[in-house]
């Protein structure tokens, strides 16, 4: 069934590069009833217009069929994957090196540092000001002792 393409709809060239991290059994298997490339122009037209499962026109795949098969590729861990690879592959298009040198792991920690430094702080002046308010100085006691 031919049907007028959505802007959303995947290229060829970028079904190429998709196709083999979404094939997750053979393309002519038998419990396949709808093509693959359509059922990820209907996942791909679900994220573009951000409506609901549901909302998916009825030239496209059922949403049912959409759904399933999208959690069936994010269990198998394929748009994990591709987005690695495209990664490296724009790094390596860039000119640099295939794995990034700083990860935000690193800066993560630095930011745990600076919030456990924060609280520390904040415990001491905490711990300062109880201290003035249970042990009253010697000049604060002569005060309440003269009445």
């Amino acid at each position: 069934m031919l049907r007028k393409a959505y802007p959303s709809d995947v290229s060829d060239d970028e079904w190429g590069f998709v196709a083999p991290y979404l094939t997750l059994m053979i393309e002519n298997a038998p419990q396949r009833e709808r093509a693959l490339r359509e059922i990820f122009n209907g996942l791909r037209w679900v994220v573009r217009a951000g409506a609901s499962w549901r909302m998916l026109p009825h030239d496209l795949p059922p949403w049912e069929a959409v759904y399933q098969q999208t959690q069936r590729w994010i269990q198998a861990g394929g748009f994990e994957s591709m987005t690695h690879d495209l990664r490296v592959l724009l790094r390596v298009a860039a000119g640099r090196n295939e794995q990034p040198s700083v990860t935000p792991f690193s800066t993560a920690v630095r930011c745990n540092r600076r919030r456990k430094a924060r609280r520390r702080k904040a415990r001491r002046r905490k711990a300062a000001v109880v201290r003035a308010m249970t042990e009253p100085s010697a000049r604060r006691a002569a005060r309440f002792t003269r009445r």
